[in-house]
């Protein structure tokens, strides 16, 4: 089986403990390798046909700081064709409603334009926001995180995610 490529950026730390759960979730770094997004170049992605995004969504709707770099400079030289790619993501569906999770659909759809085919889609039932460029179809592009507002359900969120990947991934041992 093929490992899976997990990429993430983050500023508090929400989005590398997030990481690590759904890597553990997976059956840990035999299955998943785990990369900080400051520390990669675009050659990384290229052992990887199974991919996962972590990003936390910033300020008024904005990628973080180690994503904005890479989504500027790399993002474009890398060929996606023929990668599952999904996506979790950090947000505060209270304090920034109008663009609760837009980094992680800012993402997607730029992935998608380079030939990743998103996986992973995730119900926005349970959540109160108004906007999100994160949404598709009547789903998020990935797993909504909040854990300034929602941090008692991140667990279960992760294991019906990862449970769900398993699945698209076409993952059926572990």
């Amino acid at each position: 089986m093929s490992k899976i490529g997990l990429f993430y950026g983050t500023q508090t730390g929400y989005t590398q403990t997030a990481g690590e759960m759904i890597q553990k979730e997976f059956g840990g770094e035999s299955i998943v390798e785990a990369y900080d997004i400051s520390k990669v170049e675009p050659s990384d992605f290229d052992r990887y046909d199974k991919i996962i995004i972590g990003c936390p969504t910033w300020n008024i709707g904005q990628l973080q700081e180690d994503w904005d770099s890479f989504y500027e400079d790399e993002l474009n030289n890398i060929d996606f064709s023929g990668k599952k790619v999904a996506y979790f993501g950090e947000g505060d569906r209270n304090g920034y409603a109008d663009s609760f999770q837009d980094a992680m659909g800012t993402l997607e759809e730029k992935i998608s334009e380079l030939g990743g085919e998103t996986v992973g889609y995730w119900s926005t039932d349970g959540y109160d926001f108004s906007e999100s460029k994160a949404v598709r179809n009547g789903k998020f592009v990935g797993l909504a995180l909040d854990e300034d507002n929602q941090s008692d359900l991140t667990e279960e969120r992760i294991k019906a995610w990862v449970a769900q990947l398993k699945q698209e991934f076409g993952i059926t041992r572990i």
